[in-house]
């Protein structure tokens, strides 16, 4: 994520946490093109995606294990939001439901909602 304050309802982010990141990984390499930067978590790696040309950070492969062992294996968007308390209660009220509670992410915190379609999404509080 920038480190730039993003606006409130901005999509910041998206990644996928799965069993086997390694092979999800060069499955997108190879079909996409992205290279990849191996990003340190707590005695393992997960993998920024980069554009090829740029080096730009696209999105994130991720392990499911560690802090990320409860998230759903999806192709996951971060939404920005002002407060989350209140987004998780106006979620509750509009028929979704938080699947993985509030937690720390750098300067901020994020959970993760299923909507009532049944979509997934993360949201992020700076």
């Amino acid at each position: 994520m920038s480190a730039e304050r993003p606006e409130i309802g901005s999509m910041v982010w998206i990644d996928l946490t799965v069993a086997d990141a390694p092979a999800v990984r060069d499955f997108y390499r190879e079909v996409v093109g992205w290279t990849v930067t191996e990003v340190e978590m707590e005695g393992y790696a997960d993998f920024a995606m980069d554009a090829p040309s740029s080096g730009t950070t696209i999105t994130g492969v991720c392990h499911a294990r560690g802090i990320n062992a409860d998230l759903p294996p999806v192709w996951l968007p971060y939404f920005t939001v002002a407060d989350l308390e209140a987004s998780l209660a106006a979620c509750a009220a509009a028929g979704g439901e938080v699947v993985v509670a509030p937690r720390a992410l750098g300067e901020g915190r994020f959970c993760v909602v299923r909507d009532p379609a049944g979509a997934f999404a993360a949201l992020f509080q700076m």
